[in-house]
């Protein structure tokens, strides 16, 4: 497995070595010695999500300000614009997002570590999303930042208004915001 460090590096890519033929294909999804050596430390995972969305879609930009969550990501059915937000104020990487189409084709996953605000957009008919997360789900520190806030800029591949959830029409600009130290 190939994993390559983004513009943020501790947002990390990572593409699987596909064996296939006439018959379909194998891969290796995950691998914990692999990821760890990629990530630097020890990460354990508590939880696996499993999210399927209509085309416009877009989930987030979610985050948690105690019982942070580190998030492992991959696509399983169709393709998403995957969006990571560095909510850590003392990196200098903060206010930043970087971003990665992933996809049932390609297999990418990608490391959204703790400290960041994750989302993303449906650009198929329909995409099945699955993660696993670092720690549980805890909806009273759950947050939103909002998705079109014009001083982080994500560059959102789609032409027309995305759907949101009524909590996700809520996020916080990032001046407003909770974030890490």
């Amino acid at each position: 497995m190939k994993a390559t460090p983004l513009a943020i590096p501790d947002v990390i890519l990572f593409e699987p070595r596909i064996f296939g033929d006439d018959r379909g294909f194998f891969f290796e999804s995950f691998n914990q010695q692999v990821f760890e050596a990629a990530v630097g430390r020890s990460v354990s995972f508590v939880q696996d999500n499993h999210s399927r969305s209509a085309k416009g879609v877009l989930r987030g930009l979610h985050y948690q300000v105690q019982q942070a969550q580190g998030k492992l990501v991959r696509v399983v059915e169709g393709e998403v614009f995957d969006v990571a937000v560095d909510l850590r104020r003392s990196s200098p990487t903060f206010g930043k997002w970087v971003g990665a189409h992933l996809s049932a084709e390609n297999k990418h996953q990608l490391w959204v570590p703790e400290g960041f605000a994750h989302g993303f957009v449906v650009l198929s008919e329909r995409a099945e999303f699955l993660y696993k997360t670092t720690d549980f789900y805890a909806p009273a520190h759950e947050r939103c930042l909002a998705w079109n806030d014009s001083t982080v800029a994500i560059d959102w591949p789609m032409s027309e208004q995305p759907l949101l959830s009524d909590k996700d029409k809520l996020g916080k600009l990032l001046s407003d915001a909770e974030c890490f130290d």
